[in-house]
C-alpha cells in the first residue's frame, strides 16, 4: 500500500530561508524579525487559503500503525494521512507568530500568489481504521520552534 500524508513539519524541518516550506518558513521568519526588533514582517499573498498540517511524528505513527495492524486488502492501494481539519492561512501564521513570541505588525503581500484555496485530504478511511492524529497543530508548532531554536542557536542580530 502506498501513503499520502499533507503537508507536514517537525523536528528536523528544513529551515532554509530561500526553499522551506510554509510552517519552517514562517518560524525563521519570525523568529529573525524578533531577535532583529524589526516592527513588521511580510507574508505572501492574501492568507485566505486554507491548509491542512500534520506533526512528522504523527506521519511516523500512523505508518507504524499500518504496517503493524492492516495490509492493501484492509486499506486499498493507497490511504490519505493527514489531521483532518485545516484552516486560514492567516490563523496559521497568527499561531506561528504567538508561538515565536514576535510582536510586530504583519503585512500580506497580496501581489504574491495565494496558491490552490483549499488543501483538505478525506482522512475518514484511516480514521475507521483506528488512527487518529494526536498533535494539535499549537502544540506541535511549540516542538518545531524548540527544535528551531537547538539547531539554530547561531542565529543572532543583524
Amino acid at each position: 500500500m502506498s501513503v499520502m500524508p499533507c503537508n507536514l513539519y517537525g523536528i528536523g524541518d528544513n529551515y532554509h530561508p530561500q526553499n522551506a516550506h510554509v510552517i519552517p518558513m514562517l518560524i525563521r521568519r519570525f523568529h529573525e524579525a524578533k531577535i532583529n526588533n524589526l516592527p513588521e514582517t511580510t507574508v505572501w499573498g492574501t492568507g485566505t487559503p486554507r491548509r491542512e498540517f500534520l506533526f512528522a511524528d504523527d506521519l511516523a505513527e500512523a505508518v507504524v500503525f499500518l504496517m503493524e495492524n492492516k495490509d492493501a486488502k484492509d486499506v486499498g492501494e493507497f490511504i490519505n494521512i493527514g489531521s483532518g481539519y485545516d484552516m486560514p492561512i492567516s490563523e496559521i501564521v497568527e499561531l506561528i507568530k504567538e508561538t515565536v513570541g514576535y510582536e510586530g505588525k504583519l503585512v500580506y503581500d497580496k501581489t504574491k500568489p495565494d496558491g490552490t484555496m483549499l488543501k483538505l485530504m478525506d482522512v475518514s478511511k484511516i480514521n475507521a481504521l483506528g488512527w487518529k492524529a494526536k498533535t494539535e497543530l499549537k502544540d506541535g508548532l511549540k516542538i518545531a520552534y524548540r527544535d528551531f531554536l537547538e539547531k539554530y542557536k547561531n542565529i543572532r542580530e543583524r
